[in-house]
């Protein structure tokens, strides 16, 4: 079983920044995709970004330049680091964990809140 927690959401001002952690434990695939989805209110989940085991980088167009997507292969944690905040980037921010042990496993986070304000 592999459990994800995500830290770091909260309130920030419009042009602000924030930065998202999310720690996997349990048993966990050295090779493996992390990632942040969100979700709007009365929308559907989305893609914000991706990272591979190996460093590959992959963004949604509208995040593309604002935030940075990391990961510490050692401590299973992926960081999403969010600069120049816009007020449609509010949502509930979900970490994910992708990884094939014979079987596909696809994991998500509980959600952290983040709200942009204008």
């Amino acid at each position: 079983q592999v459990q994800l927690v995500e830290s770091g959401g909260g309130l920030v001002q419009a042009g602000g920044s924030l930065r998202l952690s999310c720690a996997a434990s349990g048993s966990i695939s050295r090779i493996n995709v992390m990632g942040w989805y969100r979700q709007a209110a009365g929308k559907q989940r989305e893609l914000v970004a991706t990272i591979t085991s190996g460093g590959r980088t992959n963004y949604a167009d509208p995040v593309k330049g604002r935030f940075d997507i990391s990961r510490d292969n050692a401590k299973n944690t992926v960081y999403l680091q969010m600069n120049s905040l816009k007020s449609e980037d509010t949502g509930v921010y979900y970490c994910n964990l992708k990884m094939t042990i014979g079987t596909y496993f696809d994991y998500w986070g509980q959600g952290t809140q983040v709200t942009v304000g204008s």
